[in-house]
Formats: structure tokens, sequence, C-alpha cells
């Protein structure tokens, strides 16, 4: 059991020099558990970038049948409910925890639960589009592929921004942090509700 309400009563004064200052350090170690090094989101973020434009190139290289674009058809609507509903579901949280109506402990537990979905739908947007044969000409699939870049990068961003928040899941969050966490779901959502309205656009065109 933790001894957080414990010491929590404890007023500073009452503490000696060496209680205050392991005190004072605890944050910090705890942000620092367990972080994903930025050195590795870095490198995602660039793998990223090669794997979209590997999926541009293969597009124009490859001839999929009738079938196989029902199919991809298919699994990137899919692909788009599995991700967006993902999104959605995380950035409410984030909405009602900057109204104050949910802890930040709430976001933080929704949105470690809800990634892998929230990336698998992502990728299977990025895999299925590409037996979809997208017309790279086009302004708006440039600005639909550019959305999709920025998507990823965000997401990553808001990986490292929720590891920073985390270490106030008890204590109040500062405005340095707020901005942030707002823009972050902000970004998300008009990248996520502008492919996809680009994506409707195209399939009519």
């Amino acid at each position: 059991m933790s001894d957080r309400p414990v010491t929590a009563a404890i007023s500073p004064r009452a503490r000696g020099p060496e209680q205050s200052s392991a005190a004072t350090r605890r944050p910090s170690q705890h942000s620092e558990a367990g972080h994903t090094p930025l050195g590795a989101l870095v490198a995602a973020g660039l793998l990223s970038c090669g794997a979209l434009a590997a999926v541009c190139w293969m597009s124009g290289h490859l001839h999929a049948d009738s079938t196989l674009q029902t199919v991809a058809r298919f699994m990137h609507v899919a692909a788009l409910v599995v991700g967006l509903g993902a999104v959605l579901a995380v950035d409410w949280f984030a909405v009602l925890w900057l109204l104050g109506r949910r802890r930040l402990a709430d976001i933080l537990n929704t949105a470690c639960t809800l990634q892998v979905p929230i990336w698998l739908g992502l990728a299977g947007l990025v895999a299925s589009g590409v037996f979809l044969h997208p017309d790279l000409a086009s302004p708006l699939t440039r600005i639909k592929l550019g959305l999709v870049l920025v998507i990823t990068i965000n997401g990553l961003y808001a990986h490292r921004l929720g590891q920073r928040l985390d270490r106030y899941r008890d204590e109040p969050v500062p405005r340095s942090l707020l901005v942030p966490s707002g823009a972050a779901a902000t970004v998300s959502q008009l990248g996520w509700w502008g492919a996809s309205l680009i994506g409707f656009l195209n399939s009519h065109t």
C-alpha cells in the first residue's frame, strides 16, 4: 500500500531536510522511469515518413483487380472506424478533464488502453490505401497524405506528452502542459476528420 496519503498529511516544515529533499526528488524520478527515449520517438517518426513514402511509390506500381480493391476499400473503412473511434474516446476524456469533470488518471488510463487500436487503425489506413490507386497528382490526395503524416507525428508527440503528464496524476498540472495537451487534441481531431473528409470526396470523383 502506498504511503502517499500519510506523507501528504505531514507539513513540509515538520519534515527533516532529508525528507523534504526526497519528497522534492520523487516526482522527477517517477517522471523518468519507464519513459520512451526521445531518440526512439524520433526514429519512429523518421520510419513513419519513410513508410509513407514507400506506400506512395508502391501504389503507383501495384495493379489490384476489382475484387482486391473492394476488400481494400472495406479494410480502409474498418481501419478508419477503429482508429477514429479510439481517438474520439481519448480526446473526449481529454475535454472532460480540461473542464474539470474527469481526473487526469482517467484520460491517461484511457489513452494507454486505446493506443493499440489507434495505431492499428492508422497503419490499416496506410496499408489498405496502397491498393486503392490514390491519385498522387491530386492536390486533395497530397493534403490527405500530409494530414496522415501530421497525425502520426502528433501521435508520437502526444505519447511523449502523456508520459510527462503521468507525474501529475495526483498534483496540479502546470499550464505549460495544459496548453500543449489541448493543442495535441485539436491537431488530432483536425487531422483525422480532415483525412476522412478528403477520402470521402475522392471516393465520389
